[in-house]
């Protein structure tokens, strides 16, 4: 069986092999697609084929819409041409079940795709076209955080787009300066109303790209290079708005398993494609079960009927409540443990954690105990429960092959945020005691004894990548398991980062705590899971 219309035909093999297909006629879809586009994707990747595109599926299964969802991409061209087209925009949703099933889906849901290339004539008008139409609605992307960054380390603007704003409308070339280009076209051909959603797991993810937008509007129009009404356009939210959202699925890298389980059933479009960009594109997509979708509603020129396929519509004040209460306490905090004291006791799979008892209390204390009482509830979902569905359902999943040593990965940029608002709650509360927490300092603690790159057997590892590992490891340099050292000495440069922690843990009053707990993890062999186990027992 292969990814292809005229594959598609033969309903009854599929069936046989378990793969549901869309339950609607694809080339009405993309008749009526071309002549009233509402929705333009620019981002090919996992998450987009996992999810926002199973959503719109949903809705042209229901008959609810009649219209499909435009993919462009403008990173890597070669996902639309290797790995889309000669499959007629296709994909294998393999849904990844806790309890040792899989769902297998045909994601029909795309009219066509695009790549967001100058140099491709065809590709390029027909973007053009689609975001003169006055039916246009909404522009969502998944293009990571780093896609709506403009400016370098130092705050200047980057070259290449320096570059744009000099060139214009007619010549930007950078990601963010043809997206600007083309909403410059739109603003010239009737400057109808549109929605530029941001789908990014980052917080504040519609600033981002709403500043991004901006510069390029502002540097244009001082210029001369663009109408002086079309910053005032960028800049009307009743004429271009950017929404934030929270997302949240995980939809990890191709697995070999899941490959093996398809080909069992008689899908043979198994192969990985490796770019020159080095993405990794599959014609199948593996991902959890649990998926949250959650848009400020804001659409100044209508939207699909998303609610009707699980998608939360709300205010941004409750995207943001929202947004805290899955990083900083009901989610990236628990990874994060798991990822540390995974990767110092020896774990190459999350999932295996949660066999762990020491492991799994640890997160829950961290999670129920400590986090909860200061988590806002955003009202449209219950922490608890979310929490719940974390460490029941979605962390034990056995399929989800995701490793503590990728989520260890820029642990200095994440605990901030993911401990060190909870901290800061518990500082500025008069009825809570900052002191009472001893599990998130156990974190901190076994953060800096990860550093050291020696697990609790004694043997190294490779500590994962992270921009400020060189700075700490040579803090820590003179630290060796099992032998004695200045704690204090060693320790009070880096817990007293705010850059890191997001408080200087010593004014918090967890500094001397931090150590205590640092001492004991690096007492020798066993160490970690001899403190972990003293420390759980007298919770």
């Amino acid at each position: 069986m292969h990814l292809l219309d005229s594959e598609l035909r033969n309903k009854e093999e599929w069936e046989a092999a378990g793969i549901e297909l869309p339950k609607f006629d694809r080339e009405a879809m993309k008749a009526a697609t071309r002549e009233c586009p509402q929705w333009v994707h620019f981002g090919a990747g996992n998450i987009f084929r996992a999810f926002p595109a199973a959503r719109q599926q949903k809705l042209l299964n229901d008959g609810v819409e009649k219209t499909g969802i435009i993919v462009a991409e403008g990173y890597d061209y070669e996902i639309i041409k290797k790995a889309y087209r000669p499959q007629d925009d296709l994909s294998l949703l393999v849904t990844l079940k806790a309890n040792g099933t899989i769902e297998k889906t045909v994601i029909g849901s795309l009219a066509e795709s695009l790549t967001v290339d100058r140099q491709d004539e065809a590709d390029w008008n027909r973007l053009k076209d689609i975001f003169a139409s006055t039916t246009l609605q909404m522009v969502s992307f998944t293009i990571t955080e780093k896609g709506y960054s403009i400016t370098s380390a130092d705050g200047s603007f980057r070259p290449d787009v320096a570059a744009d704003f000099e060139a214009g409308p007619e010549l930007a070339d950078s990601y963010i300066g043809k997206l600007a280009a083309l909403c410059y076209w739109r603003y010239t051909h009737g400057a109808a109303p549109l929605a530029l959603v941001s789908m990014d797991n980052c917080s504040h993810n519609g600033d981002k790209l709403y500043a991004a937008v901006d510069a390029y509007a502002k540097a244009w129009t001082e210029n001369g290079r663009a109408d002086k009404g079309f910053l005032e356009y960028i800049e009307n939210p009743a004429k271009v708005s950017f929404p934030w959202s929270m997302i949240d699925k995980i939809t990890p890298r191709p697995d070999d398993s899941v490959k093996k389980m398809l080909e069992e059933a008689g899908f043979t479009d198994t192969e990985s494609i490796v770019t020159s960009k080095n993405t990794y594109v599959a014609p199948f997509v593996n991902a959890e079960e649990a998926e949250y979708l959650v848009i400020e509603d804001a659409f100044p020129n209508g939207r699909p009927q998303l609610e009707k396929a699980g998608v939360m519509f709300t205010t941004r004040d409750t995207v943001e409540k929202v947004e805290r209460m899955k990083v900083c306490t009901c989610l990236n905090p628990l990874h994060t443990t798991l990822a540390v004291y995974g990767c110092l006791l020896g774990y190459t799979k999350i999932s295996e954690e949660m066999k762990d008892a020491d492991l799994v209390k640890l997160v829950e204390i961290i999670g129920y105990k400590e986090g909860l009482p200061v988590v806002t509830n955003p009202g449209i979902l219950s922490p608890e429960k979310f929490i719940d569905e974390v460490l029941q359902i979605r962390v034990p999943n056995p399929f989800m092959p995701d490793t503590p040593q990728r989520i260890a990965c820029d642990t200095s940029q994440k605990l901030s945020i993911r401990f060190g608002e909870t901290i800061k709650e518990y500082m500025a509360r008069p009825e809570l005691d900052v002191k009472s927490l001893k599990f998130i300092p156990m974190v901190q603690a076994g953060w800096c004894r990860y550093l050291l790159g020696v697990d609790d057997e004694g043997n190294a590892f490779t500590v994962s990548p992270d921009p400020m590992y060189e700075e700490l490891a040579k803090k820590l340099q003179g630290v060796k398991v099992g032998e004695a050292c200045n704690v204090h000495q060693v320790l009070q440069p880096i817990l007293s980062d705010a850059r890191i922690f997001g408080v200087d843990l010593y004014e918090a009053g967890l500094g001397e705590y931090v150590e205590s707990i640092f001492a004991e993890l690096i007492a020798g062999k066993g160490a970690v899971r001899a403190a972990l186990q003293r420390h759980l027992a007298e919770a």
